[in-house]
C-alpha cells in the first residue's frame, strides 16, 4: 500500500505513456497502473528520465521505505493485439473539440467547451454520417445559422477539412500535460502527412 507520494511534478496531472514490448503505443496510464506494472515485474523497458518517485511502505525487518522511480514511457511485457494497433479514437464532443482546437470551423472564433456544438457537414437529414470525416466544431450561432444545409448551400465555407485523427494524434490532443520525452516519442510516430500543433 502506498504510504506517501513525492513527485518532481504534479502527481494528479502526470500520466505515463504505455507501450507494448515491441514499442507499439497503447494509451496513457495513471501512475497507479504504472506502479502495478513495476511491482509485478511486468515492465519490459522504459524511456526517459524518471518523472515520478513513489514512496511506499516501510519494510518491517529492514526498516527501509520502498521507492519506485517511474519513467515517462513504460513498455510492458507482451504484445498488443493487432486490432489495438492504431485503433480508431472514439468520436466524442471532447475529442472533436480538441481536434479542432476549440475553434468554430465556420467563423474561426475560439469558444469555451460549453459554447461549442458538433455540426454535421452533410446533415444527418441529408444522409450524412456521424463520423470524424463529416463533423466539425461549431459555435451555437453558426450551427443554428447553417441549419440543415451543407456549407455550400448556407454560404458558410469550412476553415478546415474534417479528418479522423490517428491514435497518436488523439493521444497528443487528449493530454494537456505531456512531458518532453513523451512528446518527442509521440511526434516521431505521427503520420507523415499530418501535423498536430
Amino acid at each position: 500500500m502506498l504510504a506517501d507520494v513525492q513527485t518532481s511534478s504534479d502527481i494528479h496531472t502526470t500520466r505515463v505513456l504505455s507501450l507494448d514490448s515491441s514499442g507499439r503505443i497503447l494509451d496513457w496510464m495513471s501512475w497507479q497502473d504504472a506502479v502495478c506494472l513495476y511491482v509485478r515485474g511486468a515492465v519490459s523497458w522504459t524511456l526517459g528520465d524518471p518523472c515520478l518517485t513513489i514512496h511506499g511502505g516501510t519494510n518491517r525487518d529492514s526498516g527501509e521505505q520502498s521507492l519506485i522511480d517511474l519513467h515517462p514511457i513504460v513498455a510492458s511485457r507482451g504484445h498488443a493485439r493487432p486490432s489495438l494497433v492504431d485503433p480508431a479514437p472514439a468520436l466524442t464532443n471532447a475529442a472533436l473539440f480538441a481536434r479542432d482546437r476549440m475553434l468554430c470551423l465556420y467563423c474561426g472564433e475560439h469558444f469555451s467547451r460549453g459554447e461549442l456544438t458538433r455540426d454535421h457537414v452533410v446533415p444527418l437529414s441529408k444522409g450524412g454520417l456521424d463520423c470524424w470525416e463529416n463533423v466539425v466544431t461549431a459555435c451555437l450561432s453558426c450551427n443554428v445559422h447553417k441549419g440543415c444545409f451543407t456549407p455550400q448551400q448556407a454560404s458558410m465555407p469550412l476553415l478546415a477539412v474534417p479528418y479522423r485523427p490517428s491514435w497518436v494524434e488523439h493521444l497528443i490532443l487528449s493530454n494537456r500535460n505531456i512531458l518532453a520525452d513523451q512528446m518527442e516519442f509521440l511526434v516521431h510516430h505521427l503520420p507523415k502527412n499530418r501535423r498536430v500543433a
